[in-house]
């Protein structure tokens, strides 16, 4: 296994570049829904009994998705092979493995959400799965980073309340996205059809379950709002490093269009453009919050404890 700065570097950028493709297959996900082409091809994993059918309606978003989901299932596996190579890391090979498996799994929720015709627990499973493998390979991007190998862990009586902030807005901003997958798989998007308030009331009537499900979106987005500005607000007071100030900032300013976008998407009654800019920019809270729970990590531990050499876990 050759584990010298370069080969580190090459793995590091590699990484990068996954990170990257996943977020532009988000983006083609998201326009497969917000178009409403889902079933423009009937068939999986072939299209029409071809490998390239004719790129036109519907059919573009959809084949398009399954062409971009294909390489970067490819470049997955290259990550596995180089991490193997280069990483002499136990714990980031295996996380190498963990988004092969995820990505693996996503193409099977994928092919079944086309052969069972949309069912609901399906597509909303596979829009999850999709953050989750988001999420995985920005950590692995972060844990390969030089910056990261060589922090050494500072001794911050108040880390492990940061730390834990971290990962409360991270797990509060998936918990939101799953509520949005289910609006959005669920045809409850325009369920409520006004914005800020609910059929001109604070608490509406809830007279279906598509209602309820677009109210709880709504007002559990409070939640992770809250626990990111708390989380910045520390970091900026006490923790004051760049390298964590930097992307807490970058959360709360995504945060902030998130909810323009959310509006936008209701005023609009779901227009392409919106509707999939939201999704896009969730998926950018979301791994922003996993990639500050990872520096948080690394950068900071409770006073007392061993500090770790660089690069030695």
């Amino acid at each position: 296994m050759h584990t010298d700065t370069a080969g580190r570097r090459r793995l590091h950028r590699y990484a990068q570049l996954l990170a990257a493709c996943t977020f532009l297959l988000v983006i083609a996900g998201g326009l497969v829904t917000s178009t409403g082409s889902g079933l423009a091809v009937p068939d999986w994993p072939l299209s029409f009994g071809q490998f390239f059918p004719r790129m036109e309606g519907g059919v573009l978003y959809e084949h398009g998705h399954r062409l971009v989901a294909t390489a970067i299932g490819l470049l997955t596996i290259g990550l596995v092979v180089l991490a193997r190579r280069l990483e002499p890391r136990a714990w980031v090979r295996r996380l190498a493995w963990a988004a092969l498996g995820a990505v693996i799994l996503q193409g099977v929720l994928g092919g079944t959400t086309v052969l069972l015709r949309l069912p609901d627990a399906v597509s909303v499973a596979h829009a999850g799965l999709a953050q989750l493998f988001f999420a995985l390979t920005v950590s692995f991007a972060a844990v390969t980073s030089p910056r990261f190998l060589q922090t050494t862990p500072s001794s911050d009586s108040e880390a492990a309340r940061t730390r834990t902030l971290t990962v409360a807005a991270a797990a509060a901003v998936y918990v939101q996205i799953l509520l949005g997958a289910i609006v959005r798989h669920t045809g409850a998007g325009l369920a409520i059809p006004d914005w800020p308030l609910s059929f001109g009331r604070i608490v509406p009537e809830f007279t279906s379950n598509l209602v309820v499900w677009h109210y709880l979106h709504r007002w559990f987005a409070l939640v992770p709002t809250a626990l990111i500005i708390w989380t910045a607000v520390r970091i900026v007071r006490r923790h004051r490093d760049p390298w964590l100030t930097r992307p807490a900032a970058l959360l709360v300013a995504l945060v902030a269009v998130q909810i323009l976008l959310g509006a936008l998407t209701v005023w609009k009654l779901k227009a392409v453009t919106p509707t999939t800019a939201h999704v896009a920019t969730g998926a950018l809270v979301f791994v922003t919050s996993v990639l500050l729970a990872v520096r948080t990590h690394r950068l900071l531990r409770t006073a007392g404890a061993s500090a770790q050499a660089p690069g030695s876990d």
